[in-house]
């Protein structure tokens, strides 16, 4: 059975028909989805059936009574019915509803919209959110007093309408639009009069600056104690949203670094933050932010984690607990523009990528928090569980995991099992049905164990698996040849100079015995290749003066 979602639902052919009709809750759920991306109504299959009832039939005139009757009862509502026959000839009502320019609401003042696969009613202070997420008229298609299409920065417009060529998620008939033609289809212009979304993206400076709310971002950096020390501004227009994602990740150097973790014999570098999430993270901020008030976007880089603070909250509908499953669009024309240059991910799939790869990482996933007027998400910079990364990356190249089955085997790998209650929150799902999609094949794989039953059920990471996460290169670093075991000595005294023999076998290969790494230090004391301070357990090695780096003395070599 189809279940029902955003953008379709099931009615009784009872809700239309008889005495019982129901047509004021039929108008709600039309004007929830058309506040929403609009959907289909199919009138005449029960809830927990595919089909109609064999052989039934529907009364003359239905589809247009429907018609007429959802046209008194709706304001702003746009909406077409047919008739539909299924395959045993059971006949049923389509009522198909246009998503609305602008806000829908009943007659008689009531607003709804769509969320999941519920029609919830919109209240209170949310309906002046609503009213102020969906104008009459997108703040983007609004003209630009005084700015012409000759008026364009002509560099800008160059290099838009060759990255739109250069596209792979461009058709081809969309290719072949002259360079005019490409921004009146991307709505930047129309005719000769230029929108708000092209002052935006191909404008001058003083074009974007005069538009009053263009995106401002601050970085600031922070100490342990919380002091600012440092500051990275783009406030002067000059750029456009388009441009700001690869200027901010180029103009801050943190979001760059990498260290290193032991892996066996080798080290693996790893980036202080994902380039990747931090893009995505840029981008959601400049597609998703409310252009119709000010406010700019903060980038709090502390030691251990990174806050992305943007201007207003998340479009109605959308709470920090279903971020990972709901998604709205609160600027369209931005946001397809953004997708098909291929600079954000398709629409409800970028806080996917995030956990994908931060959970991949050995990162916790993202957090987002809602302020009063303002929305934070949160990433960790520092590694919770190292040995996750080695445990993803071999259970991938084995099995060739989806996207799903690596966030699943990521939060289970670092939660160390959890309740399918848990595990349910974790990825914003209500019950097991909807979590079986995330579990995939992890059980069928012997990836993923089960304890429990029922409401007990326990998931957790089998152990063996994890074991072998945490000592990939065990059997081959136990019977390391001398000469190589001195080779990671050199090199780990080069970057930790003064380090204690125990330090060194920590970093080296915590599987070698304390004899051997302490038999290498005298070999290389003995050699003239390294000096110590100390005697006994205070004890410091360090590299002797003019002794090469032993990644230079390589090179030399």
């Amino acid at each position: 059975m189809a279940p029902e979602n955003q953008h379709f639902d099931r009615k009784s052919l009872r809700k239309v028909t008889g005495g019982s009709a129901a047509w004021a809750e039929l108008a709600l759920d039309c004007v929830a989805f058309a506040n929403a991306q609009g959907g289909s109504l199919l009138i005449g299959i029960e809830d927990a059936q595919d089909l109609p009832p064999p052989g039934q039939t529907l009364p003359p005139g239905l589809a247009e009574t429907v018609a007429r009757r959802m046209r008194e009862l709706t304001v702003n509502v746009e909406l077409a019915t047919r008739i539909s026959m299924a395959p045993h000839g059971g006949e049923f009502l389509e009522l198909r509803v246009a998503r609305a320019q602008g806000v829908a609401s009943t007659s008689d003042g009531r607003y709804a919209l769509r969320i999941g696969d519920e029609s919830k009613p919109v209240v209170g202070d949310d309906i002046t959110r609503l009213l102020n997420d969906r104008p009459a008229r997108p703040w983007e298609s609004l003209p630009v007093a005084g700015l012409v299409r000759s008026g364009l920065d002509a560099d800008q417009c160059a290099a838009f309408v060759a990255a739109v060529r250069a596209s792979a998620r461009v058709k081809g008939s969309v290719k072949e639009k002259s360079a005019d033609e490409l921004l009146d289809h991307y709505d930047l212009t129309a005719g000769d009069t230029v929108t708000h979304l092209g002052a935006l993206l191909l404008g001058r400076r003083q074009d974007r600056a005069r538009l009053g709310t263009a995106p401002v971002v601050q970085c600031l950096k922070y100490d342990e104690q919380g002091s600012k020390v440092n500051k990275w501004v783009w406030d002067d227009h000059s750029l456009s949203p388009l441009q700001l994602v690869d200027a901010v990740w180029q103009g801050v150097p943190d979001f760059r670094e990498t260290y290193e973790l032991p892996e066996g014999l080798y080290r693996r570098s790893v980036p202080a933050f994902d380039e990747k999430v931090l893009r995505e993270l840029l981008v959601n901020a400049l597609v998703h932010r409310p252009y119709t008030q000010r406010g700019d976007i903060f980038l709090n880089l502390h030691p251990d984690r990174l806050e992305v603070v943007n201007a207003g909250r998340l479009p109605l509908g959308v709470s920090p607990q279903t971020i990972l499953h709901d998604s709205r669009r609160r600027n369209d024309g931005l946001a397809r523009v953004f997708h098909d240059l291929g600079l954000m991910e398709r629409e409800g799939s970028g806080f996917d990528l995030m956990y994908e790869r931060l959970l991949s990482s050995g990162r916790p996933p993202p957090l987002p928090t809602e302020g009063i007027d303002s929305v934070t998400v949160t990433v960790q910079r520092r590694i919770v569980k190292p040995q996750v990364i080695a445990l993803i990356d071999s259970a991938d190249q084995r099995f060739q995991l989806s996207q799903r089955e690596r966030i699943t085997l990521g939060i289970l790998a670092q939660a160390d099992g959890l309740t399918a209650l848990d595990l349910c929150r974790q990825v914003e799902v209500t019950d097991a049905d909807a979590l079986r999609p995330w579990l995939g094949r992890l059980l069928a794989l012997d990836l993923v164990h089960t304890a429990g039953r029922t409401r007990g059920q326990r998931y957790f990471v089998a152990p063996a698996l994890l074991r072998g996460a945490r000592v990939p290169a065990a059997t081959t670093l136990a019977r390391i040849e001398p000469h190589r075991l001195r080779a990671l000595i050199l090199e780990d005294l080069a970057r930790y100079p003064g380090s204690a023999s125990s330090e060194i076998l920590g970093r080296v290969g915590p599987e070698l015995s304390v004899k051997t790494v302490k038999r290498a230090l005298d070999d290389l004391v003995s050699s003239g290749e390294v000096a110590f301070a100390g005697e006994r357990r205070w004890r410091r090695y360090r590299l002797t003066k003019g002794q090469p780096h032993p990644k230079s003395a390589a090179a030399a070599g």
